[in-house]
């Protein structure tokens, strides 16, 4: 019966009460049927992970219970995500987050992915939120240089090696989310730790390496000099840093 009121909730948030368990060390992704989820309750057991994807713009909790180094991670997109809860207990070394995340060749680095929290009754050693966006992608290796061409007995000389290229620029950092709390008004200051920086900016791409000069050949009546090596191509510079977020902590 719980199973198919489950089955049920996914399909419509509101079609009845629905129980949420994530288990020890296992992961755990919210359905993305809807952009809207009402949850009765939510437990995610210690070293566990609950997946909210990017579609999904709210979800209500009434009981929320995150175990020791549990996770709530939540996909970057470009809309902000709404999370309210009724009552929470939350573990030591629990986290909330909604990381940006980072470049490659292909891609560019996305932000922190904006998160409006609200909890009514909290009850945890701290309130952990990681909103900072992801890492600049990488630059591009420069290509290196050819090698020079050996010379011959009856011409000419060694060519000269060629010079490798250089490397590109990293990608910049993205940016942190911009994070608003609402938190019960006694609930200690120093017990909320929310992470906002922006991502670091992409490492350098190394430069092309010097293509060989034209080896030396001994010949019956002469030696033919070795050609010059090239020249190394230039590393490129790290990206910059992408900018903070920020941070709001309202008291209700």
């Amino acid at each position: 019966m719980r199973n198919l009121c489950l089955l049920a909730a996914f399909i419509s948030p509101l079609a009845c009460a629905q129980v949420v368990s994530v288990e020890t060390n296992s992961l755990m992704r919210l359905p993305n049927t809807a952009s809207t989820l009402q949850l009765e309750r939510l437990v995610v057991a210690d070293y566990g992970t609950l997946l909210i994807p990017s579609n999904v713009t709210e979800v209500t909790v009434g009981e929320l219970h995150l175990g020791r180094e549990a996770r709530i991670a939540i996909v970057p997109s470009e809309q902000a995500l709404e999370l309210k809860v009724l009552r929470a207990e939350l573990s030591e070394g629990s986290q909330i987050t909604a990381r940006g995340a980072p470049g490659s060749f292909q891609k560019a680095a996305r932000s922190g992915r904006n998160l409006n929290l609200q909890i009514k009754a909290l009850k945890a050693p701290q309130l952990s939120v990681d909103a900072r966006g992801g890492a600049g992608a990488p630059g591009f290796f420069g290509l290196d240089g050819g090698n020079g061409q050996a010379p011959g007995c009856t011409w000419g000389q060694a060519g000269r090696g060629a010079d490798g290229n250089d490397g590109s620029d990293g990608q910049p950092g993205a940016s942190g989310a911009q994070v608003r709390l609402e938190v019960p008004r006694e609930y200690p200051a120093d017990k909320i730790k929310v992470q906002v920086a922006g991502g670091a900016g992409g490492l350098a791409g190394p430069g092309g390496k010097p293509g060989a000069g034209g080896k030396a050949k001994g010949c019956l009546v002469y030696t033919t000099e070795g050609g010059k090596s090239g020249r190394p191509g230039a590393d490129g510079q790290p990206g910059p840093t992408g900018a903070a977020g920020s941070v709001t902590v309202q008291r209700l």
